[in-house]
């Protein structure tokens, strides 16, 4: 059973593209707003090209596209024509939010910027998504997630000791600025239903950068000192690190001077946890190669299986370091309901990654398989008023683009208009 439908009513018309802005659209879409995606005619989202992609019989569609566009509608149409602008501004007549990411200036350019928005819909949610936010000298810098976690000081502090620059291969910045739109939005939501009025939203990949890293710029406030890359430790704890045991790696957490008794007595040594060098958690950082390298020889002498089992029985934080097959294969993913499986039109059974939040104990589900490029440009369309004699108009000046499967099938669409 699907979770509740919150934002069932609600309407979003999404110019994003590539990552932070259709994971937040399809957020909105996983708990219920009706979200159209409006793509460029001839190609549509530039992720759909990104490899690896999956194939069928009219084209491609990259995973990373497949992985953040589920729950939406396609519009193709040609935002630079007079007809793709004009057809934008009644959609906003009817829509409650619209979220965009576009270089600096570009959504002005079009005709789609928040002014003209405003004034076509004085109650429009308007989201930005931008590299460097609307305020400062790097205003009119492009941003990408690459480009955050080096300009923020991430990547300086991101790999193994005295190794380079290590870019984190999720596009964490991406994604988090994602989730910090969904959250301006809905909060918007709830300030109109107090006021009446819009609100202007905006959130960047710098913003977020700086976000990550609010506590340890506390310490470098603190204390002056430039962080070092510390690999997967923790400089504040320890040991909290991943270590060798007999066959395979495991990460083990000791967070606290309880856990770290506990670990000494599981590891039959507990002259450990009377020595005056570990006796404290702050001491056991001063002297960390010496913990390290005492807690490394003892881990050594049994299997990580054997290890994990012990520990997690005395609850001690510890874990395999899983591959992703691995992970996927275990039970609690499966028991999770985290990996959900839905069949798409063109590519048949695939998975996704569901919202990672439950509401009264469910989660939200596939309610639309990831678009096709102009699958539902004629369906929408025809929602918001339009006739088929102009839509056939709208396709012949190549103003708007239909899914080949759709081409012809006007009289087979239903003509009610969206109030």
């Amino acid at each position: 059973m699907s979770a509740t439908l919150a934002l069932d009513g609600i309407r979003v018309l999404d110019f994003s593209k590539v990552l932070a802005g259709p994971l937040c659209a399809q957020y909105l879409g996983d708990m219920g707003a009706d979200v159209i995606k409006i793509e460029p005619i001839d190609a549509g989202d530039d992720t759909r090209r990104y490899p690896p992609t999956h194939q069928c019989a009219d084209g491609a569609d990259g995973t990373v596209f497949l992985s953040t566009n589920r729950n939406k509608r396609s519009l193709a149409l040609d935002l630079k024509s007079d007809a793709g602008k004009s057809i934008c501004h009644r959609l906003a007549t009817q829509c409650d939010v619209v979220l965009e990411s576009y270089g600096p200036g570009v959504a002005e350019r079009l005709g789609i910027g928040y002014e003209a928005m405003r004034a076509i819909n004085p109650r429009i949610i308007y989201c930005s998504i931008s590299g460097y936010g609307s305020v400062g000298p790097m205003r009119s810098g492009k941003g990408y997630d690459a480009v955050l976690q080096a300009f923020s000081g991430i990547m300086s502090i991101t790999g193994e000791p005295g190794g380079g620059a290590v870019r984190s291969p999720f596009s964490p910045v991406d994604q988090a600025t994602g989730m910090h739109a969904l959250t301006g939005i809905l909060a918007a939501l709830i300030e109109r239903g107090r006021t009446g009025r819009g609100v202007r939203v905006e959130a960047s990949l710098f913003d977020t950068s700086l976000a990550f890293l609010g506590y340890i710029l506390q310490g470098f406030w603190a204390n002056g000192l430039e962080p070092s890359k510390s690999g997967s430790a923790h400089d504040s704890l320890c040991p909290y690190d991943v270590f060798s045991t007999r066959d395979k790696p495991m990460l083990l957490g000791v967070a606290n001077d309880t856990l770290w008794r506990k670990f000494c007595s599981v590891a039959g040594a507990p002259g450990l946890a009377d020595d005056a060098r570990f006796s404290s958690n702050a001491l056991r950082v001063t002297h960390r190669g010496e913990t390290v390298a005492a807690v490394a020889a003892l881990l050594r002498g049994r299997d990580r299986d054997d290890w994990i089992a012990a520990l997690s029985a005395a609850g001690i934080p510890c874990s395999a370091v899983h591959s992703l097959g691995e992970m996927g294969a275990h039970r609690h993913t499966e028991e999770s309901g985290m990996v959900q499986r839905y069949a798409h039109p063109a590519y048949g059974a695939l998975q996704t990654v569901a919202q990672p939040v439950r509401f009264d104990g469910r989660r939200s589900t596939v309610q639309r398989a990831p678009p096709l490029l102009g699958q539902h440009t004629r369906e929408i369309l025809l929602q918001a008023g339009y006739t088929p004699a102009e839509l056939e108009a709208f396709h012949a000046d190549r103003n708007i683009r239909f899914h080949p499967s759709d081409i012809g099938s006007a009289d087979a669409q239903s003509t009610r208009a969206v109030n």
